[in-house]
């Protein structure tokens, strides 16, 4: 592989990225992105399939009979927040950075991944067939982005995740649960002993939360961490609230199932409890598979990931891996590294490389 290669697919890779930063592409709103992914990978001869605002193609010489990996990050975007100096649709190319609204959460990742998709597009006799998917709604967890797009695809093995993680690998990945709790009382007169105060209630079951600790630590996403996080009660100063609504985060690591969790609280608090969702699940693969053993010998670092993404939705074994800080994600001024889109194309094709061919 020639250093000419790389400069030549990262070029293409750059120029697509400056594209996508000049289209707004929020959540939901990705039709235009995905119009300008379809048209880059029509322009490279990649014959192409869109559902809704998701993008997917398979390799040239695409063989039923032998397993997939799937190469997927996303496109859209969150709004940018107000402390932008500079305009987030515009990129700029300053110092080594490449700035832009999406450069570091997901673009870098996102056409690095199409890079190493269109590197081995035409070659026969891989050992695995691979499918590049450019989905939409990461951001907001949305229905209508990877799981929907999920049961379209060909039956996939295990994939990569292309999220900013400065290309060392995340292996697991903490589950988000989502809890509504109501504690219920009486409403009653402030001045006299009338009622049971719904808020006091909740107070209970709140320091119930913050103090409670799991047993189960696990080495590398820690213990469990649950935060309360919103709470309404109360409609004037002279009424005892007869209702106090609060809303816990949950982050659950990949020793407890949902069910677990969900029993425990409920046993320990007074309160009405309602998850708002059981999609998004821990996740994790083995240490010693064969594209996480490809990596060690590359020289990359593992780790469990505290952020949720769209490895959380999917059912075969992932790896969360590509260009560009987490810490970045959704800041003001977002930059990715020129560098790190190029040294992310060559290391995404090296760790390939080691099962492919």
């Amino acid at each position: 592989m020639s250093n000419q290669h790389i400069h030549n697919l990262f070029s293409d890779a750059a120029g697509l990225l400056k594209k996508l930063i000049s289209t707004p592409s929020f959540s939901k709103e990705e039709d235009n992105t995905a119009e300008i992914i379809d048209d880059f990978l029509n322009a490279k001869g990649v014959n192409t399939y869109s559902y809704l605002n998701n993008i997917w193609a398979k390799n040239k010489y695409f063989d039923e009979r032998k397993p997939t990996i799937l190469l997927n990050s996303h496109h859209d975007t969150v709004k940018p927040n107000k402390a932008y100096t500079l305009d987030p649709f515009t990129p700029l190319e300053q110092d080594g950075k490449l700035y832009g609204l999406g450069s570091n959460d997901a673009g870098g990742c996102l056409v690095s991944l199409i890079a190493t998709f269109i590197h081995y597009y035409k070659q026969e006799n891989l050992q695995y067939n691979l499918v590049i998917a450019a989905s939409a709604e990461e951001e907001i967890s949305g229905h209508n982005g990877i799981e929907i797009l999920l049961p379209r695809l060909p039956e996939i093995d295990f994939g990569i995740v292309g999220e900013p993680t400065l290309m060392n690998m995340a292996v697991a990945e903490k589950g988000l649960l989502v809890l509504d709790c109501t504690a219920h009382g009486r409403a009653g007169h402030a001045a006299r002993e009338e009622g049971e105060n719904a808020i006091y209630k909740a107070l209970k079951d709140i320091e119930w939360f913050r103090t409670y600790k799991y047993d189960k630590v696990s080495d590398l996403l820690g213990p469990m961490k649950m935060s309360v996080t919103i709470i309404n009660a109360g409609s004037q100063h002279n009424v005892v609230p007869h209702e106090c609504k609060f809303t816990v985060d949950v982050r659950v690591n990949e020793l407890h199932t949902f069910e677990e969790v969900l029993e425990t609280i409920r046993s320990n608090v007074s309160c009405d409890v309602q998850p708002r969702s059981s999609r998004l699940r821990s996740t994790s693969i083995a240490t010693d598979h064969p594209l996480i053993q490809a990596g060690i010998t590359l020289g990359r670092s593992y780790y469990g990931s505290p952020t949720t993404s769209d490895k959380a939705l999917m059912h075969f074994p992932t790896l969360k891996m590509g260009p560009g800080d987490s810490a970045r994600s959704h800041t003001a001024d977002e930059f990715i590294y020129i560098d790190e889109i190029r040294q992310g194309i060559a290391l995404y094709i090296q760790l390939l490389d080691k099962i492919l061919l």
